[in-house]
């Protein structure tokens, strides 16, 4: 009896399989590091945190409105330059890169105050460059305790971000105490913002409710 013929082609019918395989591996590495590192409130609350002492020294007062605003964009300006390339447009290997880079924020603080030097509103650059620079700083923080990551982010282009590791994130003791620290110092800010006169609401109440008003 003759052997039975398999087409030629066989050995390649689980390439696509396997290429999918590394692309789901790719997208929940990626995804999984976002858990790993600060949410976006703990971000807000260390910027509005460090933005206040630095009003209440130089001006004896609390943050303005717009530089609140300003500093709350500053906050998430590395993620929403970072998260895109990696998780959208995969040019990165992990959600901190270019955006998270002390000297690609420095530059940038840089420029702007350059721009802004002859309008006199100097101040919305201090507020997003403390917010900016408080961002990239806090996440490069969990390098003290997570063997699995390095602060190459922090530098580049001099040095490349590292890819993100899945269960040396999620299962790192201190990484969850720093996950529960986070929030605890979210609720203790929201406090500060509250006794502050919580600057930046009402505008956003009055934009909500002339936006409301205007008919359609």
């Amino acid at each position: 009896m003759s052997s039975m013929a398999f087409p030629a082609n066989c050995r390649h019918m689980n390439e696509p399989v396997r290429f999918e395989l590394r692309y789901v591996r790719n997208y929940f590495t990626r995804s999984i590091s976002f858990l790993s590192s600060m949410w976006p409130l703990g971000h807000a609350a260390i910027g509005y945190l460090l933005y206040r002492l630095t009003t209440r020294v130089r001006f004896d007062r609390p943050p303005g409105y717009r530089s609140v605003l300003v500093l709350m964009f500053g906050t998430q300006f590395p993620d929403l330059v970072d998260k895109p390339l990696a998780w959208i447009l995969g040019v990165i290997p992990s959600g901190s890169g270019p955006g998270h880079s002390l000297v690609v924020l420095g530059a940038l603080v840089i420029g702007f105050g350059c721009c802004t030097s002859w309008h006199g509103n100097r101040e919305y650059v201090a507020a997003f460059g403390i917010g900016a620079l408080a961002h990239a700083l806090t996440d490069a923080v969990e390098v003290l305790w997570n063997p699995y990551t390095t602060t190459g982010s922090l530098f580049w282009p001099i040095s490349s971000p590292s890819t993100p590791t899945v269960m040396g994130a999620l299962f790192e003791p201190l990484s969850e105490l720093y996950f529960i620290a986070e929030f605890a110092l979210v609720g203790i800010v929201l406090g500060w913002w509250y006794r502050d006169g919580c600057p930046g609401l009402e505008r956003i109440r009055t934009a909500l409710r002339q936006a409301q008003a205007t008919p359609k």
